[in-house]
């Protein structure tokens, strides 16, 4: 077995990234492949963004481009991701910029607390 499998990283997504991607995808066709690289550079061990302050869990949010919009990352995507352990990573969700100002510490500990229940 090659030594980059056993060091993967596994990846698990919780009900409300996937609710927003579906949602994002129907009006930004290219979303998919926008946050495509950031997911390849967790899976690899490389954890972009910045960590939330003020939740208590090692969260980060990322800043992705938006290809659809044309306006650089400011305007784009916020990828927001846990790193439960090293070698776990929940995709916690997804928004865009231009539809949604920030998300609370409280929101995302409320997510947090759903994913007990998620199948």
């Amino acid at each position: 077995m090659s030594t980059a499998v056993e060091s993967a990283i596994e990846l698990r997504y919780t009900a409300e990234f996937k609710r927003n991607l579906r949602a994002l995808s129907k009006k930004y066709r290219h979303i998919r492949s926008d946050i495509q690289p950031v997911i390849d550079a967790i899976q690899v061990g490389n954890f972009p963004g910045d960590q939330v302050p003020g939740v208590g869990y090692t969260i980060y949010k990322v800043r992705v481009q938006n290809r659809d919009l044309q306006k650089g990352k400011r305007s784009g995507y916020r990828l927001i991701y846990y790193l439960q352990t090293p070698k776990q990573v929940i995709l916690i969700t997804v928004y865009s910029k231009t539809e949604q100002a920030d998300i609370s510490a409280v929101q995302l500990r409320h997510i947090l607390s759903k994913l007990d229940s998620e199948p």
